[in-house]
């Protein structure tokens, strides 16, 4: 007789269950969506003043003759396969434009969200420990601040004084990932633009949910019984301070993946929302629909990566 799983199995089960489940449906909304979006690929690449024969040879090399069942079933087969097709506007394989936009996007994601995380975290749990201080209310003052400065208005500042006036950084253009540490001044300025709104907002969640912690009975029992006020601050109350952090820090870290398009373009940075800005330009469906579908798929996995973290974080998820 088979060993029942435990509690934590369980849980990853379920959610390991779920994920191919979800990103089929993505896929399927996001070929439907396109499908009924006005313009016909095949007049993009034939133009307009092309003969009857040239357009319907182009409809039959692109599959656009064929029903729409058989048309989501080959373009899903090619995703399976790794091959999302070709770019109308640039001839080009869509997978590779992907797979360049990525390697740009997700460092810049991945250092905007670090970023915002060291600044806010420590932060939060500085303010949280002396409620209605001058450090709770100035921090809470700049957050406030922090949350209300355009991104695209940060990115100009930043380029205009760290980078003009004072030389410490590029002010644009990725130069490719052949010399890690020009690559990397060059995320510098657009990863400080993305995380200081971000920080400013986890900031204060931080703050909220410490001081929610901090007032809780378990957190005086530690304390009466001796534990070291560092230990309870770090283990008791931040563990479960950053459950409602964690959701907030993984949503939006999803989000940049998709939502950098006014950064990218503001720093010339080949990601994919520069990439998706041009596909939507050239009405480049095939192209807009992979690069949707990768965003979806990243986003979808770091959900999944967050119920991970929950399970870890509070152990009484595992058993919903």
């Amino acid at each position: 007789m088979a060993l029942p799983l435990p509690p934590m199995g369980r849980y990853l089960g379920r959610r390991l269950l779920a994920l191919p489940l979800t990103l089929l449906a993505v896929a399927f909304a996001i070929f439907l969506l396109l499908s009924v979006v006005p313009g016909d690929p095949a007049r993009l690449i034939v133009g307009p003043e092309a003969t009857e024969e040239a357009y319907q040879a182009a409809r039959a090399r692109l599959g656009l003759d064929l029903p729409w069942p058989i048309r989501f079933g080959h373009w899903l087969g090619g995703i399976v396969r790794g091959d999302f097709g070709r770019s109308l506007s640039l001839d080009l394989s869509i997978s590779r434009l992907i797979g360049s936009a990525l390697s740009v996007t997700v460092p810049l994601a991945l250092l905007t969200m670090a970023t915002a995380l060291i600044i806010a975290i420590p932060l939060g749990m500085a303010a949280a420990t002396r409620p209605g201080s001058w450090l709770d209310l100035g921090t809470m003052g700049l957050a406030q601040l922090g949350m209300a400065l355009p991104e695209f208005w940060l990115g100009i500042l930043l380029v205009g004084f760290l980078a003009v006036r004072a030389g410490l950084f590029p002010s644009g253009g990725f130069p490719g990932w052949s010399q890690a540490g020009p690559a990397l001044d060059h995320l510098i300025l657009p990863a400080l633009a993305l995380a200081l709104p971000r920080a400013a907002y986890l900031a204060r969640m931080t703050r909220a949910a410490m001081a929610d912690v901090l007032s809780a009975g378990y957190i005086q029992t530690a304390r009466g019984k001796g534990v070291s006020e560092l230990r309870v601050l770090a283990w008791h109350a931040l563990r479960n301070a950053l459950i409602p952090v964690v959701t907030t820090a993984g949503l939006t870290l999803g989000h940049l993946f998709a939502g950098a398009i006014v950064i990218e373009n503001l720093f010339y940075l080949p990601g994919l929302g520069r990439l998706a800005l041009m596909a939507v330009r050239a009405r480049d469906l095939p192209l807009l629909s992979g690069v949707g579908l990768v965003v979806a798929g990243l986003m979808v996995t770091l959900s999944f990566a967050v119920d991970l973290v929950y399970g870890l974080l509070d152990p009484r998820i595992r058993y919903q």
